[in-house]
């Protein structure tokens, strides 16, 4: 494969790893255990894959202007091809799934399925905005003034995001309680200690 392709390989094997903590590693479990509710849980796999790819791109980008090897933009005949592009074509291909409801069952091919598309949404929402102000001024700013734009663009995802970066934190919080305390505290009528206090009292808190 030539090098020019390589953002692709990388962002797949990025999903890959991200699917692979969320199937085969404690946090899955403890994912479904304290958000039950499917779609809060997609908008926070979707804004977790947004944030990794956004950076991911952007460090990748950095490399190419560097001339550090082997990142290169992608050419096809001579043309140059934004990453917007395959962005777009994700989005239309996630909301294609959703659609006809893909992943909405309760099987586990469903949870599955349910999974990679929040994943692929959060990809595809960032290769979209990381060049927003391209599509905006149809023009390369990328490097220039008007490029703030598509900073603008992530502020404003990162804005609706918000909440699932919360709910990361009082997760996280949750996690290390049990985890120091083995889930132990507050059993047999033992009330519990104050750090499990705060883990429980943050999640019982949090908006229906």
């Amino acid at each position: 494969m030539r090098s020019d392709w390589i953002l692709l390989p990388v962002l797949l094997a990025t999903m890959a790893a991200l699917l692979f903590v969320l199937r085969r590693t404690r946090l899955g479990p403890l994912l479904h255990e304290h958000i039950a509710d499917r779609p809060r849980r997609r908008l926070f796999i979707a804004s977790v894959s947004f944030f990794l790819t956004f950076a991911i791109v952007r460090g990748m980008v950095f490399c190419i202007v560097h001339h550090i090897p082997p990142f290169h933009y992608v050419i096809m005949e001579g043309r140059h091809i934004h990453h917007l592009v395959f962005g777009i074509l994700i989005l239309l291909l996630v909301g294609y799934g959703w659609l006809c409801e893909v992943g909405n069952g309760s099987d586990s091919s469903s949870v599955l399925a349910s999974t990679l598309m929040s994943l692929f949404y959060g990809l595809g929402a960032a290769l979209t905005l990381d060049e927003f102000a391209l599509w905006l001024n149809l023009k390369d700013v990328y490097f220039v003034r008007e490029g703030r734009s598509s900073f603008d663009a992530v502020i404003l995802r990162c804005s609706q995001s918000a909440p699932g970066v919360l709910l990361c934190s009082r997760l996280w919080q949750r996690a290390k309680a049990q985890r120091t305390h083995g889930g132990g505290c507050g059993t047999e009528g033992a009330p519990p200690c104050a750090s499990c206090r705060v883990g429980r009292d943050a999640f019982n808190a949090q908006p229906n």
